[in-house]
């Protein structure tokens, strides 16, 4: 059931509210009166039922998804630090200084869950609207960036032995004995797989790493054969995901590189330091000279930058109301000149029929190209991008869209406090000089 939502009209006779203590000129508080908590209310209505027990207020909800992002925190820090500090509260839609946690944890992934994709998606149109005119340019840039996904480097041993334990843990839930638990065995065939490159050791590794999946195999065949007809439909998804990564091999495609992220894929960019990740392809377009982020989603597979151009465009177009007419991107998204009513320009050698001047607007146009580059690196480090924590193909999605979104109003808060910083002080300077003018001018008379 939907909460109402709080009444700030009346004032206490007692003390002062969060709105007459706290500074306005800070930028947070600046940003909580641009945003149209109204629009986002109505937005997310169709997401409560009439009845029931009352949810936690849509604003709170949405605040703390924005804060988490925006400040690089999780679901347990975010909380703590909401606590301590008033700003946070304010933006959250708060009247006066609270002393309790708003919401527990598990609240925000619920929260994720009811709002879905479609939530999030209405929540970065909002962070793109603010800007205004900023962010209706005609030009975008295009690019894309792997978000990996929190698993640990995936390796056959790593696999194999997680099978074992699962396996080990529907016998004990199910009340199924076991032939054989091969607990110490496996401690033992790890062990022998330190220092597998040493020539000393690589034989044994090789067998160990073998007998490793003969057992994971036999005790999945074991699980298969003890459970009831009921219950292997209950354990079906997961045996099925065992018998995919026993049969797997080296060159095949479409591996399984993680039990519980099944959907993971390996992708490899070329980066001398980390040759390949795990995760997903997140695609992002930003503008060209204010640098907005005006469309980006998660691939649920690893496409061809160039395939991936289209649903890039036409979510730009549905986010911001307008198409862009010219995308610029890098040479890895070579195949097509234009798609519908936009032209896809990449860097290619100029024709000789050609003017300076367009070789000039090109070179230009190519080097500004390169300022998607530092926007993807702090959506990275500053929100919560470099490594996805949500799980399955619609956490990919709302982690990458959340981002674009923190970043958005990050971005907006900068230029409102250079804006306002600026404003004020020359209305101080202003008044500075006022006086020092009444105070050095002799026999100034002045009439109230």
């Amino acid at each position: 059931m939907k909460s109402s939502s709080p009444n700030h009209d009346q004032q206490s006779f007692l003390y002062q509210g969060l709105k007459e203590i706290l500074n306005p000129k800070e930028p947070l508080y600046q940003l909580s009166e641009k945003i149209p908590w109204v629009e986002l209310e109505k937005a997310f209505t169709k997401y409560y039922i009439d009845f029931g027990r009352p949810a936690k207020p849509i604003r709170l909800m949405v605040s703390l998804m924005l804060l988490k992002q925006m400040y690089n925190l999780g679901d347990e820090t975010v909380i703590a630090h909401w606590v301590q500090n008033p700003y946070w509260q304010y933006f959250s839609g708060e009247k006066t200084f609270q002393w309790k946690f708003p919401v527990e944890p598990s609240d925000m992934v619920h929260f994720r869950k009811r709002i879905g994709e479609e939530g999030i998606n209405k929540i970065l149109e909002i962070s793109i609207t603010i800007h205004g005119k900023a962010a209706m340019e005609r030009e975008v840039v295009v690019d894309t960036t792997v978000q990996e996904k929190n698993i640990t480097f995936p390796t056959d041993i790593k696999l194999h032995k997680r099978i074992i334990e699962q396996c080990r843990k529907i016998t004990e839930a199910e009340g199924i004995g076991q032939r054989q638990s091969y607990t110490r065995t496996v401690k033992k065939l790890i062990m022998a797989q330190r220092f597998r490159n040493h020539p000393k050791n690589k034989k044994k590794a090789l067998q160990a790493e073998r007998k490793l999946k003969t057992i994971a195999g036999r005790m999945v065949r074991e699980v298969e054969r003890e459970l009831t007809s009921e219950q292997k439909e209950k354990y079906a998804p997961s045996i099925e995901i065992y018998n995919r990564i026993l049969s797997q091999k080296k060159n095949d495609k479409e591996k399984i590189y993680s039990i519980h992220e099944p959907k993971v894929y390996c992708i490899s960019k070329g980066k001398e330091h980390k040759k390949y990740e795990f995760g997903s392809k997140a695609s992002l377009v930003i503008t060209k000279n204010s640098g907005i982020i005006v469309g980006a989603y998660s691939l649920e597979k690893n496409e061809y930058d160039g395939h991936t151009l289209p649903k890039a465009l036409d979510q730009c177009e549905q986010l911001r109301g307008s198409r862009p007419t010219v995308a610029i991107a890098d040479r890895g998204y070579k195949g097509s000149s234009r798609i519908g009513e936009t032209e896809i320009h990449i860097p290619k050698p100029p024709k000789k029929a050609i003017s300076e001047y367009e070789k000039k607007k090109a070179r230009l146009r190519f080097r500004r190209r390169a300022a998607i580059e530092p926007v993807i690196g702090h959506l990275k480090t500053d929100n919560r991008l470099s490594r996805n924590f949500l799980k399955g193909v619609i956490g990919d999605q709302i982690n990458v869209m959340l981002a674009a979104a923190a970043f958005n109003l990050r971005k907006w808060m900068r230029k409102a406090e250079t804006f306002f910083g600026s404003f004020y002080k020359s209305i101080e300077q202003r008044i500075f000089r006022f006086w020092e003018l009444v105070l050095s001018t002799p026999n100034l008379k002045m009439t109230f």
